[in-house]
């Protein structure tokens, strides 16, 4: 069965406004993914990121970070 005649004029003019209508959407959708990929990655650390607690002995311990040197657990005697 052979295609139908078509007019390829007027079936590029008819699709013109659905094509636009998709390319408008995935720019929407590139430009709110990176607005989210950005909130999620940036930021301040939360307060005490840097408190660790050891879950046997429930000490705390402020870890090591760019602003503030670690702080050592007193020594013990046995």
């Amino acid at each position: 069965m052979s295609a139908p005649t078509t007019n390829v004029d007027r079936q590029a003019k008819r699709h013109r406004g659905p094509i636009w209508g998709i390319l408008i959407a995935l720019a929407f959708g590139g430009v709110m993914g990176a607005a989210i990929t950005l909130t999620a990655t940036g930021g301040d650390n939360p307060d005490g990121a840097n408190t660790q607690i050891d879950g046997r002995t429930g000490d705390t311990t402020i870890g090591e970070t760019a602003d503030t040197p670690a702080t050592q657990a007193p020594a013990t005697t046995n």
